[in-house]
């Protein structure tokens, strides 16, 4: 006796069974998150790109996974749920398939090193979400084997269609669904390798210098095709990457003062209560070159108060908490606008 495949179902008929289907569990509760494809590109952006380029590099998915394109952009994959270690979704075809993705965690030891090598070069968590960062970072996340995607290896499947390939479209579909969600949520991408991507900024936090290292420099655009396809923002001018920093200003020195007058000096000094005594508060500092800039960013503060990303934070949520400074958004990074008011040491 031979197995006889379904009749074929027309997409559109499909589409309205589906959205029946998923209407129903709705109703009941359930959460449902569809894939949508707006136009041929799966998907268009840093991380999303990554993800399926990671899975077109191996020979045992690339004749299987273009099985799936046509899936996901017709809008079959109706619910695709990310969560840590699993991918569950239901595929509309014949009937409404579930499928079920396992990806396994990144070692603890791959991690530490991936941290490690990419100490310095992510400043915020914004910028790690949105793929703004040096070429070199990326090269490095992206890195087959021990990188932050995953290898045929650390991926099991199964879909409850009657299809016995190894990799049927279904998967095939969701897999590309995975990387169109990235697009949207690209945070998923951590989530579901189970590592905390605030380790990456770990070491900016510990006040380690966040300019590429030596001989490193940010994604040029003619660059893009060299790495899996992405477009990257291009990081800083030359020029402003490579300035020295502002050496800080220092006083001029006093004239000689009489041996009499420098002990009468001391001695007033002694006598001063020890809240005189403390040195200006460098939020004084930062507050004041604030208010002459107008706004600052990260960068420009550690300039400005001579200390580093760690002591700098703090100070900044001061003054916005305290009123004296708003969180105005740019394209770059995050920028501190000047509102007023007076900061006392």
């Amino acid at each position: 006796m031979y197995y006889q495949w379904a009749p074929y179902v027309p997409v559109a008929e499909r589409r309205r069974k589906a959205a029946a289907e998923m209407a129903k569990l709705a109703k009941k509760g359930q959460t449902i998150s569809p894939v949508v494809i707006q136009g041929r590109a799966i998907a268009t952006t840093a991380w999303g790109k990554a993800w399926c380029a990671n899975m077109e590099a191996y020979s045992d998915y690339s004749n299987r996974l273009p099985r799936g394109r046509t899936y996901v952009r017709n809008g079959s994959v109706v619910d695709l749920q990310i969560t840590p270690g699993k991918v569950e979704a239901r595929v509309s075809g014949s009937s409404i398939y579930r499928t079920t993705i396992i990806v396994k965690p990144v070692p603890g030891a791959q991690w530490k090193a991936l941290v490690a090598d990419c100490a310095g070069g992510i400043d915020s968590l914004v910028e790690l979400l949105q793929g703004r960062f040096a070429k070199g970072v990326m090269d490095r996340l992206c890195r087959q084997g021990d990188g932050l995607f995953p290898v045929p290896k650390d991926i099991s499947f199964d879909c409850s269609c009657p299809d016995g390939a190894y990799m049927c479209k279904h998967v095939a579909a969701v897999l590309y669904g995975v990387g169109a969600r990235f697009d949207r949520q690209p945070e998923l991408l951590f989530t579901l390798r189970q590592v905390d991507p605030a380790e990456l900024l770990s070491s900016a936090a510990d006040g380690v210098a966040t300019t590429p290292a030596s001989g490193e420099r940010a994604l040029a655009g003619d660059e893009v095709g060299t790495l899996f396809g992405l477009e990257l923002d291009a990081g800083p001018e030359p020029a402003a990457a490579m300035a020295p920093p502002k050496p800080p200003l220092t006083p001029a020195p006093r004239p000689a003062q009489p041996q009499r007058l420098k002990k009468a000096q001391r001695m007033e000094k002694a006598q001063r209560p020890a809240q005189a005594q403390r040195p200006r508060d460098p939020a004084v500092r930062l507050l004041a070159a604030l208010q002459q800039a107008g706004s600052l960013d990260n960068a420009a503060a550690r300039t400005a108060t001579g200390l580093d990303a760690a002591a700098v934070r703090p100070m900044l949520k001061r003054l916005v908490t305290e009123g004296h400074a708003r969180i105005q958004g740019h394209k770059r990074s995050t920028r501190y606008a000047a509102i007023g008011g007076t900061l006392t040491a």
